[in-house]
């Protein structure tokens, strides 16, 4: 009996040590009732997972490329945004000046606007710091208070605690607070800091190039040289005919083209890659809308292990566009206002 007595003794005693631990977070030793690898702290809540596997570390090749890469695109991008604004008002200002003076003077002065609004909110979303998470006290119990450091992760790449919703990018080498994705456009990452001023870009290039899609439209129709179309009237009618009729007007097209100008060449391109950079940015303007009204991000729904749902709704869009309470009140109602307002500012950016 009392060697059964000091062997069970002795294998609970293993058993404990097996399942002793310690917290990143707080430095407190913990002791699980059962192996687990992945444990909250009961004091400072911190999260510990044991069996997350790192990334192997970039190499300083793969690190250059990568900064190039985007310093590249955001250059590239700037003199695209400069040579639309320089050469549509140099190409548009003749056709709309021979409407009248102030028609001339509504467009200089509408296409200032959206060239500022769209410059300075690029600048703003390109150069502004995505949300770097604030520097808190960790590592020791004395310093360290009652749940802290709630739901915090600890990020083995910048050495320090990882708030709730933060991600750390290769790119910029930190963790970002409410990480939606890095966009080599703007070489930097979309976070809880330049979010609003990355919607608003998306927001004033969708305009800029509906305007300027249809100004180079009007200028190009004013501009085009007459259309030389000899054997229309007598073609009939029936689907050979029509197939002809279209080879008479694309030939005419394409001859007529041949004596354009170079304002007219400008406006040609305008207005093709007006249109196709609007339907790229609408769809990318329509997928942040959408996960905003999700209360989430991108990021966080392609990691399916770390998704943080918030509450869905309309009053994600206005809270993330800072619209006041009151607005609340007007839009969704009281009861719907009142249950925005409590929800925690942590599931949405």
């Amino acid at each position: 009996m009392d060697e059964a007595a000091v062997r069970e003794e002795n294998s609970v005693s293993l058993m404990l040590e097996d399942h002793k631990t310690t917290c990143w977070g707080c430095g407190l030793h913990l002791v699980l009732e059962s192996y687990s690898p992945i444990f909250k702290c009961g004091w400072c809540g911190a999260i510990t997972d044991q069996c997350k596997t790192l990334r192997k570390p970039d190499s300083t090749w793969f690190s250059w490329w990568r900064c190039v890469r985007d310093r590249l695109f955001v250059t590239i991008l700037i003199f695209f945004m400069l040579f639309v604004i320089c050469t549509g008002v140099w190409a548009v200002y003749p056709a709309v000046f021979s409407i009248s003076k102030f028609c001339g003077i509504f467009h200089c002065l509408l296409t200032s606007v959206l060239s500022i609004i769209t410059v300075s909110s690029f600048c703003l979303a390109a150069f502004r710091s995505a949300g770097a998470p604030a520097n808190i006290p960790w590592g020791s119990y004395p310093i360290v208070e009652k749940d802290g450091l709630e739901n915090y992760t600890y990020c083995a790449y910048c050495s320090k605690p990882k708030p709730p919703r933060a991600h750390h990018c290769r790119s910029c080498r930190m963790c970002v607070l409410d990480m939606d994705h890095h966009c080599p456009f703007i070489g930097n990452c979309v976070g809880a800091a330049n979010h609003r001023y990355f919607i608003a870009f998306l927001i004033s290039v969708v305009i800029s190039c509906a305007y300027v899609f249809l100004m180079t439209l009007y200028a190009g129709f004013r501009v085009w040289p007459p259309l030389e179309i000899r054997n229309l009237a007598l073609s009939g009618f029936g689907i050979g005919s029509a197939a002809s009729i279209v080879k008479e007007i694309v030939a005419a097209l394409a001859s007529s083209a041949l004596l354009l100008s170079a304002r007219g060449l400008i406006l040609i391109y305008l207005s093709f890659a007006s249109l196709s950079v609007e339907i790229g940015i609408v769809v990318l303007l329509w997928q942040q809308l959408y996960w905003i009204y999700e209360g989430n991000t991108y990021i966080n729904q392609i990691a399916s292990h770390n998704v943080a749902h918030g509450e869905k709704g309309w009053q994600n869009l206005l809270r993330f566009f800072g619209c006041p309470y009151s607005v609340y009140r007007v839009l969704l109602g009281t009861g719907n206002a009142g249950k925005s307002q409590d929800i925690s500012s942590s599931k949405l950016l």
